[in-house]
């Protein structure tokens, strides 16, 4: 997959393709649907797949102090796609300048002259340009004389309502991994490098791997069943694993963090880019008065976590 991440005159081998375009937070089965029909555009035109997205997100660059929301960087989010078969991916740089374009002017600038687009799937619902005054009707109206067409794609949803990034942050703040899964069709994944930790858990015979959630909407604190893909290095591959999203009240500390215990493991994995998806939610996060009474706990957990995996089939 070719990402691009500026604005500058692309080469031709790189423009003229079929796009899916939104912010794509999570690429949960309702962005699936869009990235799917802007595949099929591409194919029937013979044109590159490519998705157009924003970095940062604008609700980040309108909010910059609104509490963090993310479902994924915008590296996870890359991933996603490259693993959906995005060949080109157009992650236009959202600043005051392209805030500031009018619905019509992006069209004109940014899909046709900095793009050359030759068509364009977007969400039934979506919006964009200054004021969010554009919509599917304006992009029908004004893409064919710029050279695209447009195709509006239904929104998904099942009997519990649509499928939405909302949704599924919803889903994962009140500890239900299962159904934030049922909406993006995948298991939630937080993907980080292992940073260096306080090296408590290796203290207390169960060592982890610390990767910070900086940015990342928070899953309800405590304890998951989870499995880890780790990325790169010697240790590379799928494991299984028990996982602490929280701030570790007994050490008294503040900053939220991920701590991933692997399943019968031994290595080191300081450096090695992990990402880890949460499968269950076994208990909140508590506080312990004595580290017996926490081992204690760690002991039934990496149980309890073990069995949830078994009964995941995971």
């Amino acid at each position: 997959m070719h990402r691009h991440t500026t604005l500058d005159p692309l080469p031709a081998a790189h423009r003229g393709a079929a796009v899916a375009m939104g912010n794509f937070d999570g690429v949960h089965l309702g962005h699936q649907s869009v990235l799917a029909l802007a595949r099929a555009a591409a194919v029937e035109r013979d044109a590159p797949f490519g998705t157009i997205t924003f970095e940062p997100h604008p609700r980040s660059f309108f909010q910059p102090d609104a509490p963090a929301f993310r479902l994924m960087n915008a590296d996870s989010r890359a991933h996603r796609l490259a693993k959906l078969g995005v060949e080109e991916l157009y992650e236009l740089p959202f600043d005051g300048a392209l805030a500031g374009l009018t619905a019509e002017a992006f069209m004109e600038d940014i899909l046709s002259g900095v793009l050359g687009i030759r068509h364009l799937v977007v969400g039934a619902d979506f919006r964009f340009g200054k004021g969010r005054t554009g919509d599917v009707a304006l992009l029908q109206d004004k893409g064919p004389a710029l050279g695209f067409g447009v195709t509006a794609a239904p929104l998904v949803s099942d009997a519990r309502g649509d499928y939405s990034s909302t949704a599924i942050r919803t889903a994962l703040s009140e500890g239900r991994p299962a159904d934030a899964a049922r909406m993006l069709g995948h298991w939630h994944r937080i993907e980080g490098r292992v940073e260096k930790g306080f090296q408590r858990g290796r203290d207390l015979g169960f060592p982890t791997a610390n990767i910070a959630l900086d940015g990342l909407h928070l899953p309800k604190f405590g304890v998951y069943a989870v499995l880890v893909d780790v990325l790169d290095g010697p240790n590379a591959g799928r494991y299984r694993g028990a996982a602490s999203i929280g701030i570790r009240p007994t050490f008294g500390d503040h900053k939220p963090n991920l701590e991933v215990f692997l399943l019968d493991f031994a290595g080191d994995l300081y450096g090695a880019d992990l990402s880890v998806a949460l499968v269950a939610y076994e208990r909140p996060e508590e506080k312990f008065d004595t580290l017996d009474a926490l081992i204690e706990q760690m002991n039934a957990d990496v149980d309890a976590c073990r069995a949830s995996l078994d009964a995941a089939g995971a």
